[in-house]
């Protein structure tokens, strides 16, 4: 259960991640608003000779579909060079450990992973992956995808400030989130991790020699901190260990842990307050960070309210407060980085990290969360109007029946592809395959894992047993559809509101505190509706029957 003294280190978590992410979002707002800076000329030179050598014109304004049709070309771009890398890594240098490469089913869903900012891995990487592996085709992914969401996230939210009548250019958004915000953050961030205790090096694994007479352990080393920095800072979560962050040489101390949460709510934070500052209305901003540090603190409470039993593979040396800290945060961020064995959880614990996942916008990922927000303040919006009758409106656009389809199939996108392959999983019987029994913990299990890849999150039950050909295609194709399709949807209705007329006076106040609570309460009635039955047959049920258990099944007359 939370103590002060946990209470206390979350408070400080948010207030010095708060604070930061309030100067961050001043920056953005220079780096994405072309305004002149000092930095200009250690950046401008870098940007220009990319721009020349890839025949870009960054100053050519793009509608939604030239804005989607580049990145996702580029994206389809990436995903195939990183898989040729695994796939012939035994072939390729920087491979002092000899592996060979992926089966083309592993690789196709790891490159549709790691390109689409999700991160399962149905793989241990200490085992698995070459150096180059690790940073040619992870490393590089984490940064190439993290630009990508930020860049859509600021896209969306000049759509709907107005001020420049376009959603602007793809390559500038997306060079600029490298060169000026993800490449700097990390550098800093990897010296920070280094000097914590996380190793970097490129030395090949060591075997050393045990008190035990004739046994020996692998110290398993490599650029470990250069990537735990992007994982976390780019809210992508994969990380060098199968283990993850519970692997003490990635996750060393209560401070690198600390640090590492801290890490992966920074730039989501600060785009809620670009948003305000984007728009010209603080109040506005204020709005998004309100009701998804709400939703977020409100998972965080309900999960401190059980014992948070430490169960068999938990991570205890952070204790098990920290470890809900951090799955509530993870989820929250769409990060799925994990310091703790998910199947050691109380079952509430997993159902708070649902509702993170589910949805996404509490406070979601760097850019992409701030999208999602916008997407359920649409939605709200189109209710109240229609039970106040009037036109719904925001900051000062009319919002048109096609805005509210698009932000409705954004939405829907989500449980279809969801819940179809759960049921298709069970149906063909998928989940024996990887040792699940079809009952609450297997349903779980499942349900989690396609939760998971749809929200680009990454945090999963089933690690590498759930390398088998259904499960690498199925969440495969779930994760990149979870990752463009509200991409597209989203990007449809900046670029549409972005030439709008915008009237000075505004019919209802979305700046105020109340729409705040209004927003809070349509976002949680809107997921429990479309998820509760399955939510019931999963963690709800596995929570009731562990209750049960411990009375004796006297309360429920059995």
């Amino acid at each position: 259960m939370l103590t002060l003294e946990g209470l206390f280190v979350v408070a400080l978590v948010w207030g010095i991640v708060i604070i930061l992410a309030w100067f961050l979002s001043k920056y953005l707002l220079l780096v994405f608003t072309d305004s002149k800076s000092r930095l200009d000329r250690i950046f401008l030179p870098v940007e220009n000779f990319i721009y020349a050598i890839s025949g870009i014109d960054s100053s050519k304004k793009m509608g939604w579909k030239e804005y989607f049709t580049s990145l996702f070309l580029l994206n389809v771009a990436q995903a195939v060079i990183a898989f040729f890398i695994l796939m012939f890594q035994q072939s390729l240098p920087l491979n002092p450990m000899h592996y060979s490469g992926m089966s083309w089913s592993l690789a196709l869903n790891t490159v549709l992973s790691f390109s689409s900012n999700t991160n399962l891995q149905h793989y241990n990487g200490e085992t698995t992956l070459s150096y180059l592996s690790q940073m040619s085709a992870f490393k590089f992914l984490q940064f190439t995808s993290a630009a990508t969401g930020l860049a859509v996230g600021v896209a969306v939210i000049r759509g709907f400030a107005g001020k420049t009548k376009s959603i602007g250019n793809f390559y500038y958004d997306y060079v600029r989130s490298l060169t000026r915000v993800i490449i700097p953050l990390a550098f800093i961030a990897t010296v920070i991790l280094i000097s914590l205790g996380v190793p970097q090096s490129l030395g090949g694994y060591s075997t050393i020699s045990t008190l035990q007479k004739g046994a020996y352990e692998i110290l398993y080393k490599g650029p470990i901190a250069s990537l735990v920095s992007i994982m976390q800072l780019g809210t992508n979560g994969g990380g060098y260990f199968g283990a993850n962050s519970a692997y003490p040489l990635q996750n060393p101390s209560q401070i690198s842990d600390l640090f590492e949460i801290g890490l992966m709510m920074f730039i989501p934070t600060a785009i809620l307050f670009l948003f305000g500052r984007m728009v010209g209305d603080n109040r506005e901003g204020r709005t998004l960070f309100l009701a998804a540090y709400a939703i977020y603190g409100i998972d965080l409470l309900i999960a401190f309210l059980p014992t948070t039993h430490i169960g068999e593979g938990m991570e205890v040396r952070f204790g098990s407060a920290a470890a809900v800290f951090w799955t509530v945060t993870t989820t929250a961020f769409t990060t799925g980085s994990v310091n703790a064995s998910l199947s050691a959880f109380n079952p509430v614990v997993i159902l708070t990290a649902f509702f993170g996942m589910l949805i996404q916008g509490a406070p979601g990922g760097k850019g992409v969360g701030a999208m999602y927000m916008i997407m359920f303040v649409i939605v709200t919006i189109f209710l109240v109007g229609l039970m106040a009758g009037r036109t719904p409106e925001y900051l000062g656009i009319k919002i048109e029946g096609r805005d509210v389809k698009l932000a409705v199939a954004t939405f829907l996108t989500h449980p279809i592809i969801i819940l179809v392959p759960t049921v298709v999983a069970f149906a063909i019987g998928a989940e024996k395959a990887v040792g699940l029994a079809a009952n609450s913990i297997g349903f779980t299990q499942v349900f989690y894992e396609f939760t998971s890849a749809a929200s680009n999150n990454g945090s999963d039950f089933l690690g590498a047993s759930g390398n088998t050909v259904f499960f690498n295609i199925s969440t495969g194709i779930v994760m990149w559809a979870g990752r463009f399709l509200p991409m597209l949807f989203m990007l449809a209705i900046a670029d549409s509101v972005a030439t709008r007329k915008r009237s000075p006076s505004q019919g209802l106040k979305t700046g105020s505190l109340s729409f705040v609570v209004i927003l809070i309460v349509s976002i949680f009635i809107l997921t429990v509706l479309t998820f509760f039955p399955f939510l019931v047959l999963g963690p709800i049920l596995q929570f009731l029957q562990g209750f049960e258990n411990s009375f004796g099944g006297v309360i429920f007359g059995f």
